[in-house]
């Protein structure tokens, strides 16, 4: 994971903003970093329209449809916590949301490493919870 999450990429205690604020701001995390072309972004905003990205565990994990993935330079992920939690829509509530960029089928290995850390809701709590260096080492230690 170490490969395709940088510090930058991770802002803590995120508060007031909507779905898809938080969309938004994952999209641009990955474009300033050089992961995405702006594109990309509506494409991730285009997925919640036809599916939605939440996985369980107050986690989300927004990514963009097939058609925008020729707008992925390289694989990344951002991560954004949300302590108050977010409206994800269908009665779900989202405390860390992870936008992923991958080429070809590396966004399913990164979306599989994802699901499987957090899966366990201790590791949910330490990473809404938890400093960037802290959430770092969570996914980076990971090495799923």
């Amino acid at each position: 994971m170490s490969d395709v999450l940088r510090k930058e990429n991770i802002i803590t205690g995120v508060r007031g903003l909507s779905k898809e604020q938080v969309i938004e701001k994952l999209g641009q995390m990955l474009y300033d970093t050089g992961c995405i072309e702006k594109e990309y972004i509506r494409g991730m905003l285009d997925k919640e329209g036809v599916f939605n990205t939440f996985m369980g565990n107050d986690v989300a994990i927004p990514h963009g449809i097939e058609e925008t993935k020729k707008y992925v330079k390289k694989a990344g992920i951002a991560i954004v916590t949300l302590p108050d939690g977010v409206d994800w829509g269908n009665g779900n509530t989202v405390r860390i949301a992870i936008g992923i960029a991958g080429k070809e089928n590396e966004h399913i290995e990164i979306l599989s490493s994802i699901a499987i850390l957090l899966s366990e809701a201790e590791n949910v709590d330490k990473a809404v919870s938890g400093t960037v260096d802290e959430i770092y080492e969570l996914f980076t230690e990971a090495e799923l």
